[in-house]
């Protein structure tokens, strides 16, 4: 556009000279333009070259435009610096580096524990309990375990769950029970089996389906049968996990219920009632049997006492017999009869006795019709 003037103070078609500041309210020049926007207020030259991104973003952060000089306050945050002017920010990283090596190479194993050492994912090495040191993270990783602990698995893994067995008699029976294990060798039970607790799981309950298939269902319910069937699972599960190397050794297994299913137990209730009350009887026919035989015995031992006595002196022991035997027989009758001359044959002992006492009887007789 010619003729007119730029807006930085320089005509479009001159050759003038540029002015070298900015306009001074005293002077009145006219011939000076505004000032650069794009430049920091208090910045050197004429205003009015072209505008720097550095220039821009120089004294500019996250709050606003930076003050410099003057006032105090700004939001900008400069790291302290060490003696001589340098600063510390490399020494905080070298100190955290430092930390976390330390922190990643330097391992405390408790007593009951043991830890395996992978270096870059291969395992190399077993710790001990005690103090130990690796490699930094990630070049060697370490996996604590506790090695002596006590882990039960409960199967079925809820109390109102149903686990229906079938007995070597072809019934059922709804079993509950746990089974305590822990590590054996800890190099086996982390890389052996990819799932060591679900595995434990199967194993437990497959040698309890055969071992209670051994047993009928008696067994199974009697105290004695169930010891039995936990000594056998346990051993059946130990010889199991030693063929795969799992490294776990099974501590014990323990029955907590063995009942029969629900569809059924008011029937099976009934027939164990029945059983009882059989018992029972068999039991008091035993014992009468015994009492029977020892008096059978007793009265044999008697009788043998007496046949040497007879042998001795058959006539006195014949007649110590005779009066023995009477004398038994009549004391338990009312009538006696004597067959002797002279003696009345008839003794109404009983009818004398209550004479005696003071006591008559007294009989009534009614006839018909109340005469």
């Amino acid at each position: 556009m010619a003729g007119k003037k730029s807006p930085w103070g320089k005509g479009s078609g001159s050759g003038s000279e540029e002015p070298t500041g900015e306009s001074d309210g005293d002077s009145g020049d006219k011939t000076r333009g505004p000032r650069n926007p794009w430049l920091p207020p208090g910045s050197g030259g004429d205003g009015r070259r072209t505008p720097n991104i550095e220039d821009i973003f120089k004294n500019r952060g996250p709050e606003g435009p930076r003050r410099s000089g003057g006032g105090g306050g700004g939001p900008g945050f400069r790291f302290p610096e060490r003696p001589g002017g340098k600063s510390w920010f490399p020494v905080a990283v070298a100190g955290i580096i430092a930390v976390g090596v330390l922190a990643t190479s330097v391992h405390l194993i408790g007593p009951q524990q043991q830890a395996v050492v992978k270096t870059l994912g291969d395992y190399t090495r077993t710790m001990d309990p005690g103090l130990n040191f690796s490699l930094p993270f990630p070049i060697e990783t370490v996996d604590v375990e506790d090695v002596q602990g006590v882990r039960p698995v409960r199967i079925p893994g809820s109390n109102n769950a149903v686990k229906l067995i079938l007995t070597g008699d072809q019934n059922l029976v709804d079993l509950s029970y746990i089974v305590r294990w822990n590590i054996k060798d800890l190099e086996d039970f982390k890389f052996r089996l990819v799932a060591p607790e679900e595995t434990v799981n199967e194993v437990a309950e497959a040698a309890m389906r055969a071992s209670v298939a051994e047993k009928n269902l008696d067994e199974t319910f009697s105290g004695q049968g169930r010891a039995s069937i936990e000594q056998d699972v346990r051993e059946r599960m130990q010889r199991t996990l030693d063929a795969y190397q799992a490294g776990i050794r099974v501590l014990g297994v323990e029955i907590e219920k063995a009942d029969p299913p629900s569809q059924v137990v008011d029937a099976f209730r009934d027939v164990q009632v029945a059983e009882q009350q059989a018992d029972a009887l068999r039991n008091q026919a035993q014992g009468y049997a015994q009492q029977e035989l020892a008096r059978a015995e007793g009265e044999a031992d008697a009788f043998n006492k007496v046949y040497e006595e007879y042998r001795l002196a058959p006539q006195v022991t014949r007649q110590r017999l005779y009066y023995e035997t009477m004398e038994r027989i009549l004391s338990e009758t009312d009538k006696t009869v004597v067959e002797t001359n002279g003696v009345q044959t008839y003794l109404p002992l009983p009818e004398i006795r209550k004479r005696a006492q003071g006591a008559e009887p007294t009989t009534t007789v009614t006839a018909p019709g109340g005469q």
